[in-house]
C-alpha cells in the first residue's frame, strides 16, 4: 500500500513523462487517467476519513472540532487530513496556533451525497427480500414444513 501511495504521490513513469511533454500512447494516457480517478477514490476508501469529510461537509471546522464530530483521537485525525490535504481534498488554514480544515472542492459533497444516496436506495430495495428472507425462517416452536 505504502508503495501505490508514494506512486500517487510522486505520479507514474507514465505521468511524468506526459508532464514532461514526451509522446505517450492513447492507452498510456488512458491509464494515466484512470491511475488518477483511482488515486482519488483510494484517499476516500477509508472509514475515518469519511467521517472527516462528512464533518468537513457541514462548513469548516478546527482540528478540535473535527475530533469531537467524529469521535477519533486527534493523532488519528491529523493523519487523515494530512493525506486529504495532500489529496487536495481538504484545504487548511492557521489562525494562530489552531489550524482549521474546509472541503478544497466544492463537488465534493455532491459525489459524497450521490454515493450516500445510491446506497441507501440499494437498502431499500433489499429491505422487501429481507422480509421474504424472514418469512421462510421458522420462528421459536414453529417446524419447517
Amino acid at each position: 500500500m505504502r508503495s501505490d501511495y508514494l506512486t500517487w504521490i510522486n505520479g507514474s513513469d507514465r505521468q511524468r513523462r506526459m508532464l514532461a511533454g514526451m509522446k505517450t500512447s492513447a492507452s498510456e494516457l488512458d491509464d494515466a487517467v484512470f491511475d488518477a480517478v483511482a488515486g482519488y477514490f483510494a484517499a476516500l476508501a477509508e472509514p475515518t476519513r469519511l467521517r472527516i469529510m462528512h464533518a468537513l461537509c457541514r462548513g469548516e471546522r478546527s482540528v478540535g472540532r473535527i475530533v469531537a464530530d467524529t469521535g477519533v483521537s486527534q493523532t488519528t485525525v491529523s493523519r487523515h487530513l494530512a493525506r486529504l490535504h495532500r489529496h487536495g481534498m481538504a484545504r487548511r488554514r492557521r489562525d494562530g496556533n489552531q489550524v482549521y480544515y474546509r472541503i478544497a472542492d466544492e463537488t465534493m459533497p455532491a459525489v459524497c451525497r450521490a454515493v450516500c444516496n445510491r446506497i441507501a436506495h440499494a437498502m431499500d430495495e433489499r429491505r422487501p427480500l429481507r422480509r421474504q428472507l424472514l418469512a421462510l425462517i421458522p420462528g421459536p416452536g414453529q417446524r419447517v414444513a
